[in-house]
């Protein structure tokens, strides 16, 4: 019984296998920037990304589904390459952060003044309105950013009012107004 596991194990040299494993982790990594990309608007980076995506497809998938019966270990290692490459998509998307966000801050009156400088000092267009809450004037800030420098003004935010209720909104368009120069894709 070990013997026919062994065999089964090493019946495909590992270096097929690696290369299965490596192929298919790329194409599930484009094919999740590809989805992401096209949500966020730019459809002319996913349409590239997708037509990349299908030629590696077709080449690993025929390669695993001809040899599956004579090696399975092909089959599994095609499925541990397609979860690994899920994970690896969604890590390389988070780093580059596609997209723009609204940061909402609903903060006392006084801090608002002191947070609204602060954030423009730094480059951040602020609108800010007058609010009531339960038992206090407030404010509420809002800021549109790049997603990659939302942390920075969550955290300015955070520093000067660790109470901040802080609301984050992905924004598929924006028009007009003041904004910190929003970046291309990949500058």
């Amino acid at each position: 019984m070990w013997e026919t596991f062994l065999e089964i194990l090493t019946r495909t040299p590992w270096y097929e296998l690696l290369l299965i494993f490596g192929m298919k982790i790329i194409e599930v990594t484009m094919g999740t920037l590809r989805i992401i990309l096209i949500n966020k608007g730019y459809r002319k980076y996913g349409v590239i990304l997708a037509l990349i995506e299908i030629f590696l497809w077709v080449f690993i998938a025929s390669s695993v589904i001809m040899g599956l019966q004579e090696s399975p270990m092909k089959g599994i290692v095609y499925g541990l390459g397609f979860a690994t490459g899920v994970y690896f998509g969604s890590y390389v998307e988070e780093k580059l952060a596609f997209g723009k966000v609204l940061i909402q801050a609903i903060v006392p009156k006084d801090r608002g003044i002191i947070i609204s400088n602060t954030l423009r000092e730094a480059g951040f267009g602020v609108t800010s309105l007058e609010a009531k809450g339960m038992d206090s004037e407030r404010k509420v800030l809002m800021v549109f950013a790049n997603r990659r420098d939302s942390k920075s003004v969550v955290k300015t935010i955070k520093e000067l009012d660790s109470k901040a209720m802080i609301i984050s909104s992905d924004t598929a368009n924006l028009s007009g107004g003041y904004t910190k120069q929003i970046k291309q894709l990949f500058k």
